[in-house]
């Protein structure tokens, strides 16, 4: 049986105390917790929401996300596996702006009928609940839903958070932050600051009776010329259902006064090949915004006494947007280094270092790579004739295809023959 101490709370007068407080209950921080109660140590969880809850985004979960939770209990990732509100997906398809599609499958030479699926498309309602009700079912965690931290206090020995109305206080050893792009604590603590040139906006709305979509449920991408550069997706959900968005680089927004709703509308009601997939479709949905924080370069994740995880560590895909999948990993890698930070009773900065070398050096070369591969959508000829190159090269397919599949990149772009192959066009 775990060993730990969580002290029952007085809303009016008391303070729990925990070895570790996690702000966010969504990926990231679930992943966290569920990772330190496999590791037999206690935490609180705090999230602002009560679940279920949206969260607007694309609803992809690559082929990471399962990778993850197996890593860390496989009967959560059974459950996952199990779990009726979702639909398989096995590959991407990029449309280049010259219109050149290319079908990157999430594992070469997969059977549709004899091979489960790496990746879904589930809605963020369905599975951010999902991991809030594994939450529930460890009694090493507590959950609390519809609080709202906004004090931070460093102690000598501890960090003190404390709800808008003071009378909820937690006092922990250490902190993971993991609550989203908007975090006052990345802000103001951590001092990352949204950079327009490594952030995007993004828009989303469902559909129903969108046509043309992959029998394989391959998620869609399309990078056209107007919408450059940023682009459109198409992710099928269960039930007939789609989710439909666009993003473009935030300084983009900016500098060309773009109002993305309204290219959105526009481009599915204007452009060729679109009115006609939309001519039968129905919004069920408006379209909503968020931002996405990207990891177009490296930041601090870690100081004295906390670690930041998913959007608040500014870990989304450059190219594709994908963050669940990195906020995963991120939260498992901040729990297995929360506990050892904990045995070695150093919860230095200088400790906790080591949480973003672990950070960098798995996800890393991943993030450069996409980073390049968005600078290629401002030379729509240049990526025009990449699209053209996978279509016929396997290893370009391949070293694509691991961006959502395979994490440990280094393994591939290490090795002097994936370059000989990628050059030979084999």
């Amino acid at each position: 049986m775990s060993q730990f101490l969580i002290f029952p709370v007085n809303f009016m007068t008391g303070m729990i105390e925990t070895k570790v407080c996690i702000i966010g209950a969504g990926p990231g921080g679930a992943t966290a917790a569920l990772q330190l109660a496999q590791l037999g140590i206690g935490c609180v969880v705090v999230d602002k929401a009560v679940f279920p809850r949206d969260k607007v985004c694309g609803d992809g979960l690559s082929g990471k996300v399962l990778t993850a939770l197996e890593a860390i209990d496989k009967e959560v990732a059974e459950r996952l596996r199990q779990y009726t509100q979702k639909l398989g997906s096995w590959g991407v398809t990029f449309v280049s702006p010259g219109r050149v599609a290319m079908d990157v499958s999430y594992k070469p030479d997969y059977d549709r009928h004899t091979d489960e699926p790496a990746g879904f498309v589930c809605k963020r309602i369905h599975f951010d609940n999902f991991l809030v009700e594994e939450l529930k079912r460890r009694p090493e965690i507590q959950l609390f839903e519809g609080v709202t931290i906004e004090k931070y206090e460093l102690q000598e020995d501890a960090y003190v958070v404390t709800d808008a109305t003071g009378n909820f206080t937690v006092k922990a050893q250490l902190l993971i932050v993991a609550n989203g792009a908007h975090s006052s604590f990345t802000k103001e603590v951590a001092n990352i600051r949204m950079e327009p040139a490594y952030y995007a906006a993004g828009v989303r709305a469902y559909y129903k009776n969108v046509k043309g979509t992959h029998p394989d449920n391959f998620i869609e991408l399309h990078f056209l010329k107007p919408l450059l550069p940023g682009y459109l997706w198409i992710f099928p959900l269960p039930n007939g259902e789609a989710n439909v968005g666009m993003d473009m680089i935030s300084e983009a927004v900016r500098s060309r006064k773009v109002n993305l709703k309204k290219l959105l509308t526009e481009t599915i009601e204007n452009d060729p090949v679109f009115r006609e997939r939309f001519r039968d479709a129905e919004m069920t949905s408006s379209i909503e915004g968020y931002g996405l924080p990207l990891g177009s370069k490296r930041r601090k994740l870690s100081g004295e006494r906390y670690m930041l995880v998913g959007d608040a560590a500014y870990l989304v895909d450059p190219f594709t947007g994908e963050g669940i999948g990195n906020a995963l990993y991120a939260g498992r890698f901040a729990a297995q280094q929360a506990a050892a930070a904990l045995k070695a009773n150093d919860l230095s900065a200088a400790g906790l270092a080591a949480y973003d070398e672990r950070v960098y050096r798995v996800l890393g070369p991943e993030l450069k790579l996409s980073h390049r591969l968005q600078k290629l959508v401002k030379y729509p000829w240049l990526f025009n004739l990449l699209m053209k190159m996978g279509t016929r090269n396997k290893q370009l397919k391949e070293l694509i295809s691991c961006m959502f599949y395979e994490v440990d990149l280094r393994k591939k772009l290490a090795r002097p023959s994936f370059y000989i192959k990628l050059l030979l066009n084999k």
